[in-house]
């Protein structure tokens, strides 16, 4: 499901000869990023039109906003708003290219029963950067990643230390406040009971099982243990307070590889500062959730890529109750191959989400 469209503001409607021109114009950019002047449109127009005849419309285009002059007495390049307006208007989106279908699934396959859920997330991310020639992006949030202990250590009489293990290796410790008059036991005791009924599962999971249990809990523990269950579920909600999600970037080369001015590499470096960044990965999981499907952001549309001139396709993926936990892009510049790389980064969402859905081999830690 593609879902393009941004509350953009666009000029009126162009008749079929201004359409068709600044179409080329666009598609031209898209395919050698190079100006394009009026002579070539008038050869590759399907009806006759003389040079100057076409230089008329390109004025008028460029008077809407939707292309300029990179150079004087250059040929024309689309804006970011005339980029917009193509993907918007012109923009068809077919299915994934058979050979493309077959070294995603084949990258998944390879993965084997053996390697973890954020194998899969890297591989996808290098993938993607290896199939667009960008950069490729898998963001996914800590708090979904499935328990494999949990364990309580006092430090002092009412402190202690909250161990978290996930199932893929990593280790979470948070200092939490006990309550007043719990013993040793009781610590072992909270434990336990959290191991029996929360490992393999992800803290929301854990927290709908939880839920389920409240009875069972009740009846199995004393008051000082029932607080430290909860101690133990919100210190693994709170573990990443100061870094919600992961982002996995593969391919920066990719993006610097054809620069040459300093200014352009300094903007790329803006950009990853930004994305490593808090507010950057929190800005990139409110954009896979703002839309139903695959999301373009085009340039300054999004404040993180208004400096670097990028390009971001992004597409949500679900876990088991259709809730979005994270998502996979392309990062590119604003020439984008939109046509190609849209599908190739939705199928590999919806990839990732039936294996999450279905627990596949692949995914298991």
């Amino acid at each position: 499901m593609y879902d393009f469209r941004l509350p953009v503001e666009f000029p009126g409607p162009l008749d079929e000869r201004s359409r068709e021109i600044f179409r080329l114009i666009v598609e031209s950019y898209l395919e050698i990023g190079e100006p394009v002047g009026s002579r070539s449109l008038s050869r590759m127009l399907s009806t006759a039109l003389s040079p100057a005849s076409v230089r008329n419309v390109m004025s008028d285009l460029e008077a809407l906003g939707l292309i300029y002059a990179p150079h004087v007495s250059a040929g024309r390049v689309p804006t970011e708003l005339g980029l917009r307006f193509f993907v918007d208007a012109f923009l068809e989106v077919g299915d994934i290219a058979q050979k493309e279908r077959e070294e995603i699934e084949e990258t998944v396959r390879s993965l084997g029963d053996h390697r973890s859920y954020d194998s899969l997330l890297t591989e996808a991310s290098q993938m993607l950067s290896g199939l667009s020639r960008g950069a490729g992006l898998v963001l996914t949030s800590k708090s979904d990643l499935r328990l494999k202990h949990i364990e309580f250590i006092r430090l002092e009489p009412q402190k202690a230390l909250a161990i978290l293990v996930g199932a893929n290796g990593d280790v979470e410790n948070r200092v939490v406040d006990l309550p007043a008059g719990v013993t040793a036991s009781q610590l072992v005791e909270a434990g336990n009971f959290l191991n029996a009924h929360v490992v393999g599962r992800t803290l929301g999971e854990a927290r709908e099982h939880m839920r389920a249990l409240q009875a069972e809990t009740t009846l199995a523990l004393d008051q000082l243990s029932r607080e430290l269950v909860e101690q133990g579920l919100a210190v693994w909600s709170g573990a990443s307070e100061d870094q919600p999600s992961r982002l996995i970037v593969r391919g920066r080369a990719n993006l610097i590889e054809n620069l040459s001015a300093s200014d352009d590499v300094e903007r790329l470096r803006h950009l990853f500062d930004d994305l490593e960044s808090k507010r950057g990965i929190i800005e990139l999981l409110d954009l896979a959730e703002s839309g139903s499907g695959v999301r373009i952001f085009i340039g300054s549309e999004n404040k993180l890529f208004s400096l670097s001139g990028s390009s971001l396709v992004i597409a949500p993926y679900r876990d088991g109750e259709e809730r979005v936990i994270g998502a996979v892009g392309v990062i590119g510049p604003t020439r984008l191959n939109y046509r190609r790389i849209v599908p190739m980064v939705d199928y590999t969402a919806r990839l990732v989400s039936r294996l999450l859905r279905s627990g596949g081999a692949a995914v298991r830690a």
